[in-house]
């Protein structure tokens, strides 16, 4: 169609710098005139180029090229990094942020530099559950606290004590590690439970409930950190029976909810009909790293001691973040970028599967991650996940070993999280590459020094 072709032009300059960030573009007059086409044309290419936020407008002036930092993947130039977790810089929209937090200061600026109600605005709560109820999620805003993060609502969580009495903290293996750092620090007594790609055994759960003092189950049902895998429907509902029959309490980290794929995927919560499932959101993986927010919907029986131990902690959750979120939830510019970010993540988890398939064989596995932004990588026996980590480093291709996500007392699988947060298609199947070279490169390495070894000991 003629406005595509007038749209894959301006952005292929804008691409290569031909029209500089920061600069003006052509009238819609003199690019009808340029490419011969009507003005309609030329102004539903422009509206697609404002969609992907290559451009905004400028009411009274015309359409100017946003400025992105000169490295737009925020990092060194040539590095691979499969290690991030954090969005990547390159593809926030800072334009849309910047219009919410003006447009915040405009309507709460009486508001801002006061301490609020630790819960946080009731009017963003309100948006939250309407947010929530599209996950089937349905929780009146007297239920949901504000939180910086969904780190401080784990940290607090941790620390104060549960209506059932129960000191130990039950944890899948492998585990988030900002979990284990918050246990380790609070000198919780941790337990562990197997989870792998094919989710969670149910009998040695119920044994976990029924014969140790758990205060509650930490659990992170959809695209796993660091596994990728979400666990079934049955397995949520036995979850959620499990912790009503043995009063064991759920705390449920939905950390990429607004990344799902399958409408039909609710989270545990949702089956949750003894008020013991702590639900947690985050909104900082998708398009507000920088603001810290999150939200923790709270059984009755939770709220007034949460409520205490969260005024203790900060008074209050930042303003101007709760502000510019309800901006963004409420106009829905979060709920059109997160949608964006699906089909981008879900093109480059593509990308991830089809050249591990491609490239890696002979032990290597990666697990069937349906979306999200991880996925595990299983090394062969004689590849030692670290020792391989440290030959990639060397060549500006960085992973995250999982070594780091289990308790000292579990055994630890020999693999890496590969993230596709901050990686393209092409840096993807160029890293996947190097992968495969540096391995070759070291288990030959090994034979040349086993052969060595062996002529000097026969001399």
């Amino acid at each position: 169609m003629k406005y595509e072709n007038v749209k894959n032009d301006l952005k292929q300059q804008i691409n290569s710098g031909a029209i500089k960030p920061g600069s003006k573009l052509p009238s819609i007059r003199e690019l009808s005139v340029q490419w011969k086409c009507s003005k309609n044309t030329v102004i539903r290419a422009i509206d697609e180029l404002e969609k992907e936020h290559l451009i905004y407008s400028v009411p009274k002036s015309g359409y100017y090229v946003i400025v992105r930092p000169s490295k737009s993947e925020g990092r060194p130039e040539g590095r691979i990094d499969f290690a991030a977790a954090s969005p990547d810089p390159g593809i926030i929209p800072y334009e849309e942020i910047g219009h919410g937090l003006n447009r915040a200061v405009q309507l709460y600026g009486d508001r801002l530099f006061t301490y609020g109600d630790p819960l946080g605005f009731l009017s963003l709560r309100e948006t939250i559950s309407q947010h929530m109820a599209v996950s089937q999620i349905f929780a009146e805003p007297e239920r949901i606290c504000i939180v910086s993060g969904s780190q401080q609502a784990l940290h607090l969580l941790a620390s104060m004590p549960f209506p059932n009495g129960k000191s130990a903290i039950l944890v899948e293996q492998p585990c988030y590690t900002g979990m284990l750092r918050i246990m380790s620090l609070l000198g919780v007594t941790p337990i562990g439970i197997a989870r792998t790609e094919s989710g969670l055994d149910l009998d040695e759960l119920e044994r976990h409930f029924r014969n140790n003092s758990i205060k509650f189950f930490y659990t992170v049902p959809r695209y796993h950190n660091p596994l990728g895998t979400s666990l079934s429907r049955l397995e949520k509902e036995t979850i959620a029976s499990l912790a009503e029959k043995y009063d064991v309490y759920i705390v449920e980290d939905d950390y990429l909810a607004d990344l799902e794929t399958d409408s039909k995927a609710d989270p545990i919560c949702s089956y949750d009909h003894s008020g013991r499932v702590i639900y947690i959101r985050s909104f900082s993986k998708i398009m507000l790293p920088g603001l810290r927010l999150g939200a923790a919907v709270l059984p009755a029986s939770l709220i007034t001691l949460f409520r205490m131990y969260k005024s203790s902690s900060d008074l209050s959750t930042s303003a101007l973040s709760q502000a510019a979120l309800e901006i963004h939830l409420g106009s829905g510019l979060f709920q059109r970028h997160a949608a964006r970010m699906r089909d981008r993540y879900g093109i480059r988890m593509k990308a991830l599967q089809k050249a591990c398939s491609q490239y890696l064989n002979e032990g290597f596995r990666l697990s069937k991650s349906a979306g999200g932004i991880f996925a595990q990588l299983e090394l062969p026996d004689h590849l030692v996940a670290e020792e391989l980590a440290a030959a990639l480093r060397q060549k500006d291709v960085y992973v995250f070993p999982t070594m780091q996500c289990y308790l000292p007392s579990m055994e630890s699988a020999n693999s890496w999280r590969l993230s596709i947060i901050r990686t393209n298609e092409l840096e993807i199947e160029h890293g996947i590459r190097i992968i495969r070279q540096t391995a070759d490169e070291l288990m030959s390495q090994r034979r040349t020094n086993k052969f060595s070894r062996s002529a000097i000991t026969w001399i």
